[in-house]
């Protein structure tokens, strides 16, 4: 499997969106990537397959195709547990397919038993820009240079200042989002880091079973709005399980987390 590049002209073979069970029933009213969208269907190998559609000509990265995608794995969800792959997973062929499928099959097995059940929220922590008052109220440093800068306004004293400034705020997401952490962390079967994102003090994703998603998110906003003169919580989900559907096979294709 490959994942193209996107503007790549010409990209033969299948489409795939995700792993299941097989036997998972597919969405009868659901279209996929590519205009007009192909028809979904199943490629099984024993006891899991791949939810595929033809692969369009020219496969690129656009908002209506990454809806669909997402969509399409939504509603997949639920049918059942899914291991969802990130945009832009191309087979060349069914044969291809089936063999990747059956070498996996163990690590496949393992994956849909530890997500089914349970969806992925994604936390972020970010400094909160609009707390300048409450900053300087807390930080004797930038209290400091604040009013040094006043006294003496100048190109160097500005610079300090915002140095100061940014640095306070960073710091204070950082341990609002750790304490954000503590609190969520044991609400949820697992829990991993994301990708660092620029300007953010924490990108973690939590598994948490399905019936307790709604207390998780509650728990979230009601920290968020506790929080919010140190932190910029932002709370997305129920997701898809992009983040905990690893098999272990380097081979395959790696859906990536969210956020």
């Amino acid at each position: 499997m490959r994942a193209e590049g996107p503007g790549r002209a010409g990209a033969p073979g299948l489409y795939v969106y995700a792993v299941v069970r097989a036997g998972t029933p597919l969405p009868r009213k659901s279209g996929g990537v590519g205009s007009p969208p192909a028809p979904l269907r199943s490629v099984g190998a024993g006891p899991v397959a791949a939810v595929v559609s033809a692969a369009p000509a020219q496969l690129r990265a656009r908002r209506r195709d990454l809806l669909a995608h997402q969509d399409l794995l939504a509603q997949l969800a639920g049918s059942g547990p899914v291991l969802p792959m990130r945009f832009g997973m191309v087979a060349p062929d069914e044969d291809a397919l089936r063999a990747q499928l059956a070498a996996a099959e163990a690590g496949h097995l393992a994956a849909l038993d530890r997500v089914a059940g349970h969806i992925e929220m994604n936390v972020k922590a970010l400094p909160a820009h609009d707390s300048l008052a409450a900053l300087v109220a807390g930080d004797a440093t930038v209290r400091r240079l604040r009013e040094a800068t006043r006294r003496r306004p100048g190109y160097e004293a500005n610079v300090r200042l915002g140095e100061a400034v940014a640095s306070a705020l960073a710091r204070r997401a950082g341990e609002a989002g750790r304490r954000a952490l503590r609190d969520l962390a044991p609400m949820a079967r697992a829990t991993t880091g994301g990708p660092e994102v620029p300007g953010c003090s924490l990108n973690v994703s939590f598994l948490v079973a399905q019936a307790d998603s709604d207390r998780f998110r509650a728990t979230a906003e009601r920290f968020a709005a506790a929080h919010r003169d140190r932190v910029d919580l932002r709370i997305a989900g129920p997701l898809p399980c992009y983040s905990f559907v690893g098999t272990g096979d380097r081979s395959a294709p790696a859906p990536v987390g969210g956020g």
